[in-house]
């Protein structure tokens, strides 16, 4: 007698295959799954450790480095609230194997391109695959797995999606350093191929239903897409023109209507892109706050510390990768920990500790000068690590808690866009201060040293006793191109500083949020609440 299918919770079918059983196919599926989520996740880290080196072999200037990875980002924040629509409406099997395939075409494409504008482009289309990956686990999670083993698939979903970070600067610094920046693209090929085939064999949830594509406003996915990109344009080059001039006030202008119609289409439709109006919370509308900046710091955090190793120091991309694996080795010590306390202990106080570390960790940053390196990024780098995890489980909890259970699903996707969406915006964030207060500090400091000011020889690594505070008149062109490289390093890692004491002071600003969220009662792992969201947003998007 052939065996009958297997139903999960969710009352998808099951279908297991010859020779296997259907709880083997199971985990090989999830495993697989669990694989291409360890890929997306790991892309960020492996591409930030090599941005230095991408921007001298494609000659890319400062003011665009940062799109390799605001791009990616910003692709998530589309993708992350589409998965559990494009589920059902192509079944996980189908969703998951075709954005594997698309993220592994992309990471090739990635590896071919001369110049920054087609890489900017293919980063997109990377990020929005990528996104759909991360939920995507969560939510097989429910799906396939019996419950006596949802414990353990939860665990190790979240060991890989801590490990990820962990690793990936160190693998992208080797890989750049050993073969070249390409291979760090190169690297997702094989794999890519191994697990599309993976899941394609062995997952077998869920049938398709082409008539949901029809079933949700294309139209604010769209303008949802536009007005992101035309704010991420208006704020990197706003400060540039001087907030003047015909470009900033067209693409000012698109960004505004875009919004207005995003908002005003989401508001009314039926099958809306996101569910605004779950922001009349104040709970929720709260804790989205907090996992905004929290996306700033994070996001931003990577970014600035690659940078300054790479632009300041000079360091190679496994040197860079050496120094940023810090942050996530501390990070993958300390979340069993967080795993324990959190549900033991008042999620607001917990929310406080993380973010107050994180911040800490920030702000301690604001003192760098350009002999800053190893042993001075060594505490703030353990402070945001060991806060990574305090960070997300409580808050996590307080923004879904007030969220009846037939909403959480869309709480629970609009509450991960909010980080992605923090984390593009804090990186046009540093990026425009790096931008706009370096020429200033290098003028200022040019002058303090014709001036003959031996505290700002000091700053900028010149010998002090060659400065008493007389004016110099005499300098030969030798001496000048010898000093001016050495003045605008100095200038830069001044607004290094200016960028993590501005996102710090924000991470000092959100805990002013935690008196005006509701209580929420002790217990109840909020890892485990994560699979349950994303249990129910696969759901959700199946009864729609």
């Amino acid at each position: 007698m052939d065996a009958k299918p297997q139903t999960s919770r969710l009352g998808l079918s099951l279908l297991p295959g010859k020779g296997l059983s259907g709880e083997a196919r199971n985990w090989i599926g999830f495993a697989a799954m669990c694989f291409g989520m360890f890929m997306a996740i790991l892309d960020i880290q492996v591409v930030a450790s090599s941005l230095t080196n991408i921007q001298n072999s494609l000659h890319v200037p400062s003011d665009q480095l940062s799109w390799i990875q605001t791009g990616y980002l910003m692709a998530e924040v589309v993708a992350i609230p589409l998965t559990g629509w494009l589920t059902h409406a192509l079944s996980l099997r189908w969703m998951f194997s075709a954005a594997t395939l698309g993220f592994t075409l992309a990471s090739l494409g990635c590896a071919g391109v001369n110049s920054i504008e087609p890489l900017i482009a293919i980063r997109v289309v990377q990020g929005f695959c990528g996104g759909m990956l991360i939920p995507s686990v969560f939510t097989s999670i429910f799906a396939m797995m019996p419950t006596r083993h949802r414990v353990l698939s939860t665990t190790i979903a979240g060991t890989l999606a801590v490990l990820a970070p962990t690793v990936g600067p160190a693998v992208g610094g080797y890989l750049t350093e050993t073969f070249s920046w390409h291979w760090i693209f190169l690297v997702n090929i094989a794999p890519g191929v191994i697990v599309t085939g993976l899941v394609l064999a062995f997952v077998s949830l869920g049938r398709a239903d082409l008539r949901l594509l029809r079933r949700i406003d294309h139209i604010s996915i769209v303008l949802g897409a536009l007005f992101l990109g035309t704010l991420e344009l208006v704020l990197k080059e706003g400060p540039k023109r001087n907030w003047h001039g015909p470009f900033v006030f067209i693409v000012g202008g698109i960004c505004a209507g875009s919004a207005f119609l995003t908002l005003w289409r989401c508001l009314r439709s039926r099958w809306p892109f996101v569910h605004l109006k779950l922001f009349l919370r104040r709970s929720f509308a709260l804790g989205c706050s907090l996992s905004f900046v929290f996306g700033m710091g994070l996001y931003g955090s990577v970014y600035l510390i690659s940078i300054f190793l790479g632009a300041v120091r000079g360091h190679s991309p496994l040197e860079i990768g050496e120094i940023m694996v810090i942050s996530g080795a501390a990070q993958l010590l300390t979340a069993p920990i967080a795993a324990v306390i959190e549900p033991r202990m008042d999620p607001r106080l917990l929310t406080a500790i993380g973010f107050g570390l994180f911040g800490a960790g920030l702000l301690a940053n604001g003192f760098e000068d350009i002999h800053t390196d190893f042993g001075g990024l060594f505490l703030p780098q353990v402070l945001r690590g060991v806060a990574v995890m305090l960070c997300i489980l409580p808050a996590t909890r307080l923004a879904l808690a007030s969220v009846p259970e037939d909403e959480v699903a869309d709480a629970s996707a609009l509450f991960n866009l909010m980080r992605n969406l923090g984390g593009a915006i804090g990186i046009a964030l540093v990026d425009t201060v790096l931008e706009q207060r370096t020429q200033g500090h290098f003028m200022n400091l040019a002058l303090r040293l014709q001036a003959g000011d031996p505290s700002a020889a000091r700053i900028v690594g010149l010998p002090t006793y060659f400065f008493h505070n007389r004016p110099i008149t005499n300098v030969d062109p030798f001496m000048r191109a010898i000093v001016e490289p050495m003045i605008k390093k100095a200038a830069l890692a001044i607004s290094f500083n200016e960028a993590w004491l501005i996102v710090g002071g924000l991470f000092a600003l959100s805990l002013l949020a935690l008196p005006f969220i509701d209580r929420v009662p002790i217990g109840g792992p909020a890892f485990e609440m994560l699979a349950r969201q994303s249990g129910a947003n696969d759901s959700a998007g199946r009864e729609s």
